[in-house]
């Protein structure tokens, strides 16, 4: 049967609105990513883990059940998740059972404004810090450089749990228990379950459950990060004078917001090394309870040098400019304790009180851990 022209245009429309739908709501492409099946053999693999050492199957081979978790740093499910998984194998180790964490992601498609519950992504270097920081006791595994065991065992998210027998046939796969926040008792504990089941020499009742947590971060996601930094580059930056009494006002935090305050100027080196990570930070915990302002030092006349400056950065947060005339007022107004040297950084809860300050440059990876370990921010949802 002939195909008339109409017939042609509507099916090259469908196709077309397909391939919207699969772009804007992130579908991977194709069946890559099925999730192994209840009964299936383990696919073995060959990764290096936290403790430079390769793994494989054959690294188990001598466990009675293999418990693989796929798992990462930056997301709150997963961190809400660690300390169990440390349990987990302090209460199994002796029977027998292993425990391996698979980091799945690929580092390069996690965007900036995905890390508003972490201090740190998801790297080789970044997974061997978290390991360390938690006292990790399992391998803790890199597959973001190629993603061939992760899409061998296809999780749906992370955490997510696989467990093999001694054959290493799948016998469970889903979630650790019931109740994701750490404050709460979990009521049900499917993959303590399962084990036990096993190690019983039982069929496990429940195989498969639904799994909670942040999606996987495939290679193909890298056009996202892309387009974050170009939505950010387009954001309006402002630059506003402001005087003692508003400095003032500032610095007591009449917000609901952890409030981020630094001090520069343009001819201030170290200020102008350090300004990117704000700008950096600022775009990680933007999302949460949380606010950068800074306040330059140059004399007002400068304002269009320092305004350049700032958009030059794409610093798109509140920005404010003191004149340089009265900055003894000004150190005053911000900290009593501040010596005046440049920069000069500071941490004010709601209420104005200072949790954080710094004369010189800060260290990001400790001012990051400070941002997210406060109890106004936090590494999990409350």
């Amino acid at each position: 049967m002939e195909i008339t022209r109409m017939e042609k245009k509507a099916s090259l429309l469908l196709l077309c609105m397909a391939l919207v739908c699969r772009t804007a709501f992130c579908i991977p492409p194709g069946d890559d990513h099925k999730t192994l099946a209840i009964g299936a053999a383990a696919p073995n693999f060959s990764l290096k883990g936290t403790d430079n050492k390769m793994y494989s199957l054959s690294s188990f081979k001598s466990s009675k059940l293999l418990v693989i978790i796929f798992t990462c740093n930056h997301c709150p499910t997963a961190q809400a998740y660690e300390d169990r998984i440390i349990q987990l194998v302090v209460d199994y180790k002796s029977k027998g059972v292993a425990v391996v964490a698979v980091m799945p992601n690929d580092p390069a498609s996690v965007r900036l404004d995905e890390l508003g519950y972490t201090d740190i992504s998801d790297s080789f270097e970044e997974m061997k810090e978290r390991a360390a920081k938690k006292k990790f006791n399992f391998p803790y595994l890199y597959d973001g450089a190629t993603q061939g065991m992760t899409t061998a065992y296809g999780p749906a998210t992370t955490p997510h749990v696989f467990i093999f027998d001694k054959d290493r046939k799948l016998r469970f796969q889903g979630r650790i228990d019931d109740v994701e926040k750490p404050s709460k008792t979990p009521t049900i504990f499917d993959t303590r379950k399962a084990i036990d089941e096993l190690l019983e020499g039982k069929e496990v009742t429940v195989k498969t459950t639904k799994v909670f947590g942040c999606s996987i971060k495939w290679s193909d996601k890298k056009a996202s990060v892309t387009k974050g930094f170009e939505e950010w580059a387009r954001e309006p930056v402002t630059l506003d004078v402001i005087d003692e009494a508003g400095v003032k006002e500032l610095v007591k935090n009449n917000s609901e917001k952890l409030r981020l305050i630094n001090v520069w100027a343009t001819w201030c080196g170290p200020c102008l090394i350090e300004l990117p990570e704000f700008v950096t930070i600022n775009r990680m915990y933007r999302e949460r309870d949380f606010e950068l302002i800074t306040i330059c030092l140059d004399d007002t006349s400068k304002k269009g040098k320092a305004l350049k400056l700032l958009q030059q950065r794409q610093a798109s947060n509140k920005n404010y400019l003191f004149d340089l005339d009265k900055k003894f007022a000004l150190i005053e107004a911000v900290d009593p304790a501040w010596q005046g040297a440049l920069p000069y950084t500071l941490i004010i809860e709601p209420g104005g009180k200072i949790v954080y300050q710094k004369q010189n440059v800060i260290d990001p990876a400790k001012l990051k851990e400070m941002i997210v370990d406060n109890r106004l921010i936090g590494r999990f949802y409350q």
